[in-house]
């Protein structure tokens, strides 16, 4: 009867730690650079004459491997050159060219630091 209550005290010391685990909630995923502040906003009407990008996102990027692109309604590809940012290493600033009155795609793809290449589509309008 002993040996059976040891055996029992040594399962249960066993599955306390697992138990545990099973009640912490999950750790947050940080392997992907996602987008946190956008100008434009998402929906936003801007400028036909230019505007600025800030993409600001939740990690460090490779800038050098990174990208912008602007698609219009037939997706034709506008590559926005980046500006240097002066060490901001999760921001992308970048200063869109002239564009005729429409609806456009703001295209971003950014490598983060941890080897993760992420991309994203930001719509856009350009007011007549």
């Amino acid at each position: 009867m002993l040996r059976r209550a040891l055996l029992s005290r040594r399962a249960l010391l066993r599955l306390a730690p697992l138990a545990l685990a099973a009640t912490l909630p999950p750790a947050p995923l940080s392997a992907h650079a996602l987008v946190t502040v956008a100008e434009p906003m998402p929906g936003a009407t801007v400028s036909a004459t230019g505007f600025d990008i800030r993409l600001t996102y939740n990690s460090r990027i490779d800038h050098r491997r990174s990208k912008l692109v602007i698609l219009d309604e037939e997706d034709r590809e506008t590559v926005v050159p980046q500006q240097s940012e002066g060490g901001a290493p999760n921001r992308v600033i970048a200063r869109a060219p002239a564009l005729p009155p429409g609806r456009y795609r703001l295209r971003w793809q950014v490598l983060a630091v941890d080897g993760h290449v992420t991309r994203g589509d930001i719509p856009f309008r350009v007011r007549r």
